[in-house]
């Protein structure tokens, strides 16, 4: 089993990337592999509606996006994380995400998201921690992935990674949250090995809201 843990920031070993750590260490104690992977400090653009995609079955913008979905389709979890920026999370991975999400299972390739577990992470000085990992959760709730949570919101607080060394709870709710995830991978592995299908998927019809 492998979780791929990405870090939305644009400083590679920031507050962000410390949290990530301790969910990486964690469910390396529970068996489970762990990898992060940095977005990087050049800004990551959004998605701009071209529907190349639906052609080439992945992102018409060939980046860091594209870099990451095979890593996507290798991993049995993830853990996105962002620093916030006014009050949000950090438009780099809000961009990373729309286009990640939005080219998954076009043009006939593999859907690499679906029924796979996932969490979020908020880094902040101060402030805006719990709209930010909003921001990021909506993301699972629409592509039918499982959502892991934590004994708290999954946030910690710290300017850079060395005061973030100093909110022990911040630190325990990542801890938790490894092992939290550890848990449920754990328990969908048992459940293929006994045979439980996934679900059914409808063939429902879109509607928009002008008729």
């Amino acid at each position: 089993m492998k979780v791929m843990l990405v870090n939305g920031s644009p400083h590679k070993a920031g507050s962000t990337n410390r949290a990530l750590e301790e969910v990486a260490r964690t469910l390396e104690a529970e068996d489970v592999e762990a990898e992060i992977f940095w977005i990087g400090a050049r800004p990551v653009g959004g998605c701009v509606a071209c529907g190349g995609c639906a052609k080439l079955g992945r992102c018409a913008f060939d980046d860091v996006v594209n870099e990451f979905r095979p890593k996507a389709a290798e991993a049995d979890g993830f853990v996105f994380g962002a620093p916030v920026h006014y009050a949000h999370a950090a438009a780099s991975l809000l961009g990373f995400m729309d286009r990640l999400f939005y080219s998954n299972g076009r043009a006939g390739e593999k859907n690499v998201l679906a029924y796979k577990p996932a969490a979020a992470v908020a880094s902040a000085r101060r402030g805006g921690t719990t709209s930010a990992f909003d921001d990021i959760n909506k993301f699972f709730t629409i592509a039918q992935m499982p959502v892991v949570s934590s004994r708290y919101w999954n946030n910690v607080h710290g300017n850079v990674a060395k005061e973030t060394e100093q909110d022990a709870e911040g630190l325990w709710t990542m801890r938790q949250l490894g092992r939290n995830m550890a848990w449920m991978l754990k328990c969908l592995e048992a459940g293929r090995a006994a045979g439980v299908p996934l679900p059914m998927q409808e063939a429902g019809q879109q509607t928009n809201f002008i008729r």
